[in-house]
C-alpha cells in the first residue's frame, strides 16, 4: 500500500531515496503521458511527531513560481505520509560533471551558475534559506534548465533579526559555511552563497574545492586555502561557539591561480574570491554576484571553449 498512487499516475520504477523520502517515475496518464518524479515524503518521524523537514518542503514549493526552481506538479496523500509530484529531470549538476566524455563547456559552466544565482535570488527575495545547496540538489532538465530542488533543510529567516538561532547541523560538509563549521548558529542566507562559490569553482575545476573528511578537515582545508582568519577581517569569528575549541597551524593561504586550472579567467576566479569568503558580510549576495563581471562582461569566445578540468585536474592533498 505504500507504492499507491491516484489512477493518472502509472508507476515506471524507482529512481532514488533521499533522507526525507523515496522518488520513483510514473507517467501522467491524464496529461499527454507526461512523465513526472513523484517523491513518497514521510510526514511522521519514528517518534510519531510530524516531521518538520517534510512540512517545510510543501509549504516552500507551494509558494514558489520561478524557472529556476522545481515546479510542484501535483500532490496527494498515502498511507505513509504524502507524495509531491514534480516534473522529471534527467541529470543533475553533479551527474553532469562526472560525464568525462561531454565536459561542461565555459559556456554552460556560466549558464548553470546564472540559473543557480537567480534561483538564490529568489528563494532570498522570500526570505528563505535552503542551506543544503551541492550539485546533486541542483537538477537539470532535457532543456539544459537548472532547476533547485530538495528543500528539507529550507527554513525562514528574518533580516531584522540577527539574533534568531538556527540549527549548525545543516549543509552538505564539502559546502558547509565556515561560520557553521565553527559553530555559529546565528547564520543567514550567504552561507548558501558559499554553497554556491564551492559549486562553481567544482565546476571550474573538476573537482571539489574543499573535500574534507570529518568537519575538523574540512575547517584545515579552508584555513590552508585561504589562510588563517584576519580578526580585521571578520572580528565576529572570535565569538564562534568552536573557534577557541579548535587550533590549526598559522597558514597564509594559497593564490587562487595555482589551484585551478591554467585555462582559468581572472573573472571567473574573481566570482569564487567574491563568493568563498570567510566574512559571511562580505559575501556577494545573489543579486550582487549576478551583476560580476564574469556575467557581463564574459568572452563570448568561452561558448566554443571546452574546459580542461579532466586533463588538468588539481586536488588539494
Amino acid at each position: 500500500m505504500d507504492d499507491y498512487m491516484p489512477p493518472r499516475y502509472q508507476m515506471l520504477g524507482r529512481i532514488g531515496e533521499g533522507v526525507h523520502g523515496v522518488v520513483v517515475k510514473a507517467r501522467d496518464l491524464s496529461n499527454d503521458d507526461k512523465i513526472v518524479a513523484i517523491k513518497k515524503l514521510t510526514l511522521r518521524t519514528k517518534h510519531g511527531w510530524i516531521a518538520p523537514c517534510a512540512i517545510r518542503e510543501i509549504k516552500v514549493l507551494q509558494n514558489s513560481q520561478c524557472e529556476n526552481i522545481l515546479s510542484l506538479l501535483d500532490m496527494y496523500p498515502d498511507l505513509s505520509g504524502m507524495s509531491l509530484v514534480f516534473e522529471y529531470m534527467p541529470h543533475t549538476l553533479y551527474s553532469r560533471m562526472k560525464d568525462e566524455e561531454h565536459p561542461l563547456s565555459r559556456g554552460e559552466t556560466r549558464r548553470f551558475m546564472a540559473m543557480l544565482l537567480n534561483g538564490l535570488q529568489y528563494l532570498h527575495g522570500l526570505r528563505i534559506m535552503h542551506r543544503d545547496i551541492k550539485p546533486a540538489n541542483l537538477l537539470i532538465d532535457s532543456k539544459d534548465v537548472l532547476k533547485i530542488a530538495d528543500f528539507g533543510l529550507a527554513r525562514l529567516f528574518n533580516d531584522q533579526d540577527l539574533t534568531k538561532v538556527y540549527s549548525p547541523q545543516v549543509a552538505t560538509r564539502w559546502y558547509r559555511a565556515p561560520e557553521i563549521l565553527w559553530g555559529c548558529q546565528t547564520y543567514g542566507p550567504s552561507i548558501d552563497l558559499w554553497a554556491a562559490g564551492c559549486v562553481f569553482a567544482e565546476m571550474l575545476r573538476g573537482v571539489p574545492l574543499f573535500s574534507g573528511a570529518t568537519d575538523i578537515e574540512q575547517l584545515a582545508l579552508v584555513v590552508r586555502t585561504l589562510g588563517t582568519p584576519n580578526l580585521k577581517d571578520w572580528p565576529e569569528v572570535r565569538s564562534l561557539p568552536d573557534y577557541n575549541k579548535i587550533r590549526f597551524p598559522n597558514a597564509k593561504g594559497e593564490r587562487w591561480e595555482d589551484i585551478f586550472p591554467s585555462c582559468t579567467t581572472k573573472c571567473e576566479i574573481g566570482l569564487v574570491d567574491g563568493l568563498v569568503r570567510y566574512n559571511p558580510s562580505r559575501r556577494l549576495t545573489a543579486e550582487e554576484a549576478m551583476q560580476h563581471p564574469y556575467f557581463t562582461e564574459g568572452d563570448t569566445s568561452d561558448h566554443q571553449q571546452q574546459h580542461q578540468h579532466h586533463s588538468k585536474r588539481v586536488e588539494l592533498s
